[in-house]
């Protein structure tokens, strides 16, 4: 779903930019794009590159973090990737929700889907950190000694009006391990993977009814209303697209 609603606003400044390039300029930047999107796909764990961030611990939460991608999601992992996105998302999706739980469920399990997960392990002690720190990530399991899933992100490395982004598709918390920073932390994460990987922006969709999440994104995190957004273009519709550009002139495409 998330992919048909950017079809809809995704040309609105393609023509424009075409002019004034050659057609050998053109072929050359999309092909440039298309290898920074190729070499993102190819990090077998963008979260190595963040040793300070496989863990996080607050007064009442200590969790750690594990990375994954949708075609090798364990049965216990998609089983609980369905559940909190129904408990999370029913209520703001409305009507719509059974249509879009099963747009999801395909979209979840894509080879392009990436994904953070967080366990949370209860009275962890130093030996069970050194543990989890030293354990392969390939195969994320809810169910394995690393802990109780309660929240993940599920990216991807995608091209927006011909710019490598990195396209959040969703960010899901348990509700009881809300509200500690948890999400911050992970976004902050998600920031660092996508630079790192050369992406020149971040991008997601919220629904309007999901007015924490506007909130969230739009007053603590700094998101902008992208110019790909509906509502930019003078249409109905009931989510906004959002945006954080990382330079000058992806800021002048997406933002303004």
């Amino acid at each position: 779903m998330e992919a048909e609603k950017r079809v809809a606003s995704s040309k609105k400044a393609e023509n424009n930019r075409d002019k004034k390039m050659t057609r050998k300029e053109i072929l050359e930047k999309k092909k440039k794009v298309q290898e920074i999107i190729k070499a993102a796909l190819s990090e077998k764990d963008p979260l190595s590159s963040f040793p300070s961030f496989h863990h996080y611990s607050t007064k009442d939460l200590s969790v750690y973090l594990d990375s994954g991608r949708g075609d090798y999601l364990s049965s216990s992992v998609k089983q609980y990737i369905q559940y909190l996105l129904k408990v999370n998302m029913e209520v703001a999706y409305g009507t719509e929700w059974p249509k879009e739980e099963k747009v999801k469920r395909r979209e979840m399990v894509s080879s392009e889907a990436r994904y953070i997960f967080v366990y949370e392990t209860v009275n962890a002690d130093a030996n069970i950190m050194f543990k989890l720190s030293k354990k392969g990530r390939s195969n994320a399991d809810g169910t394995d000694d690393k802990g109780h899933l309660v929240a993940f992100v599920h990216y991807r490395f995608t091209i927006e009006e011909e710019i490598p982004v990195l396209y959040v598709y969703e960010l899901q918390l348990e509700q009881r391990v809300q509200g500690k920073g948890l999400g911050k932390f992970l976004m902050l994460l998600i920031e660092l993977i996508a630079q790192k990987s050369k992406m020149s922006a971040l991008v997601l969709t919220v629904q309007k009814a999901n007015m924490t999440a506007i909130h969230f994104y739009r007053n603590k995190l700094r998101y902008l209303i992208s110019t790909m957004s509906p509502s930019q273009m003078g249409l109905q519709s009931n989510y906004e697209i959002l945006c954080k550009s990382f330079d000058s002139e992806t800021k002048a495409v997406l933002e303004e």
